[in-house]
């Protein structure tokens, strides 16, 4: 079954060893086993583009439509078994002692 992994921070500085935050090793495991998919950085809500439709008029608003603390910081494409193996690959990475990953099935 394919996950979304999302990958989500507040944006606070990390009270973390810069070492321990690298998701390389995360990465090169997952990878390993074959269930890492795709996977990427994104860049920071201001850089974010919002489209919405309304009345057939399309509108258009620089940034994120809705002011939060949390964002989401990066995403992985995964293929687990079942959400117990999602869960236990989610709960490696090193994000997830310091922010928040959020996993979603794919409709499919």
């Amino acid at each position: 079954m394919k996950y979304l992994l999302l990958v989500c921070t507040d944006g606070e500085p990390f009270d973390a060893d810069p070492a321990e935050l690298d998701p390389e090793p995360w990465i090169s495991e997952v990878e390993s086993r074959g269930i890492r998919l795709t996977g990427d950085r994104l860049r920071p809500p201001s850089d974010a583009t919002t489209v919405r439709v309304r009345d057939g008029e399309t509108l258009i608003t620089d940034g994120p439509f809705v002011e939060t603390k949390e964002f989401i910081g990066g995403f992985d494409i995964l293929d687990c078994a079942d959400l117990d193996e999602a869960i236990e690959v989610a709960s490696k990475h090193p994000i997830a002692k310091y922010g928040m990953l959020e996993l979603r099935p794919f409709w499919t």
